[in-house]
């Protein structure tokens, strides 16, 4: 087996080299090769993962590539969070090259390659999706969107299949040059997003684009190209074809790129928020509603440039705060107060789940924060005491003072709260609050009668 998959290897070696000539000829006319005096990156902020699995491509006969984000990101001197390569080996041959690695991906096939904790994700090279004869495979659907995309092709076809100007770059760690197809690295120097192609058709083929677009022209201040923004506003209703597990994992880069309120703001400005969060619309027109989104985004955009981390579940519960609410109302004319919450919170996120699909682990962890709020009300007892011990106590009390900066609750709730968090045993004790709930009569034991036994003197 080894054998036969080093014939294959050589074989394309020989073949290489025959086309080397060709190979440069269409290169020259097609793109751009730009050498390290001219785009200056710094190979200090490349991943040894990425270099390595670079390495271990070319050594194995194959063209290797740092492609797309990692790319524009290293000419705006950011250090990328991510890294991906593309190559001419198909998914088996990577699978093959490196023994901790792992193929996946139905649309289109990739393969995971795994350094310690961090995971670099290889590509093949993508063809053109015309080329394929038989257009009644289930490629696609009725409005253009491809379903599948397992067409390999040239290193010209992938840059021609990619999105934006900005993301067909091509940076060669061995050579230390950027191939640029589409004049992307003249579009990152003027800060211009840029779609590749028509931008109508490249939308119908993966409306995601369209978020895309947002996200990039958010986080890194670009600004959208006329001919790319245009169509945008006109095919939001796209994004409704999108499979949901899709728009989360979008909506989690938008939401936790460090840029959230101008993410939204932008979303808004396209028509884009409709069909994202079904409920969104309606918690951004009830002022109070509106109020608590902004500080919970601006919450997590705060931390998230700080170098914090952020978990996804406060902003999803930030988000369908207000919906809780009114559902909760709602289920108190039927329910004491705590069941009618857990039914209210039951009832929004399945209303959600219909449009967007929350990972589960994180419903769990919205649940518990929303759970939790009543909680900060009781300041008698041993209730205090034990609220503070809570696993999620951290992630609710930011929560609750979301909701005393916004006006939702009194502020000196809040404060009640901060102070007793720093306090010692003594301080805490002092300060709880009269127990005035209502106390549950104990029934008393009825005394037990002599019985005197029968026959008894």
């Amino acid at each position: 087996m080894i054998k036969k998959f080093l014939n294959k290897v050589f074989k394309k070696r020989e073949q290489a080299a025959v086309a080397i000539s060709e190979a440069d000829l269409n290169l020259s006319q097609s793109a751009k090769k730009i050498a390290f005096k001219k785009h200056n990156i710094n190979q200090d902020l490349i991943s040894s993962a990425a270099l390595k699995t670079c390495e271990g491509l070319q050594n194995a006969g194959f063209d290797a590539y740092i492609v797309g984000g990692a790319v524009r990101d290293l000419l705006l001197d950011f250090k990328p969070k991510d890294f991906d390569v593309a190559t001419n080996a198909e998914p088996e041959e990577v699978n093959r090259i490196f023994r901790r690695s792992r193929i996946i991906g139905r649309r289109f096939r990739l393969v995971h390659v795994l350094w310690g904790r961090e995971t670099i994700e290889v590509s093949t090279f993508r063809g053109h999706h015309d080329n394929n004869q038989n257009k009644d495979d289930g490629s696609t659907n009725d409005t253009g969107r491809i379903l599948r995309d397992n067409i390999f092709g040239s290193l010209e076809d992938d840059a021609v299949r990619r999105d934006f100007t900005a993301n067909a770059l091509y940076y060669n760690p061995k050579t230390q040059e950027v191939l640029d197809f589409h004049n992307g690295v003249a579009d990152v120097k003027a800060r211009l997003l840029r779609m590749i192609g028509e931008p109508i058709t490249r939308y119908k083929e993966d409306p995601v684009r369209m978020l895309r677009a947002v996200r990039l022209s958010a986080k890194l201040g670009l600004k959208i190209d006329k001919a790319t923004e245009k169509p945008i506003a006109e095919l939001a209703d796209l994004l409704q074809d999108v499979p949901p597990s899709r728009l989360f994992d979008e909506m989690l880069k938008l939401f936790l790129s460090g840029h959230a309120i101008e993410s939204i703001n932008i979303l808004r400005a396209q028509h884009l928020h409709h069909g994202l969060l079904p409920l969104l619309d309606v918690v951004l027109e009830q002022p109070l509603g509106e109020k608590f989104v902004m500080l919970g985004l601006k919450n997590t955009d705060d931390r998230i440039l700080e170098g914090k981390s952020s978990n996804p579940s406060f902003l999803f519960a930030a988000l369908l705060w207000h919906e809780v609410l009114k559902a909760w109302q709602v289920q108190q004319k039927y329910a004491p107060m705590i069941p009618a919450l857990y039914n209210a919170m039951d009832e929004v996120v399945q209303l959600q789940a219909k449009k967007l699909a929350i990972h589960n682990r994180f419903v769990s962890t919205m649940k518990e924060i929303w759970a939790m709020q009543p909680r900060f009300e009781q300041r008698a007892g041993k209730r205090p005491f034990a609220l503070i011990t809570h696993p999620r106590y951290r992630a609710a009390y930011d929560f609750m003072l979301l909701r005393c900066e916004s006006g939702e609750i009194a502020t000196e709730i809040g404060e009640w709260w901060t102070t007793f968090a720093h306090a010692n045993s003594e301080q805490r004790t002092a300060m709880l609050l009269p127990d005035t709930t209502p106390k549950k009569r104990r029934k008393r034991k009825p005394k037990k009668t002599a019985v005197k036994e029968a026959g008894s003197a």
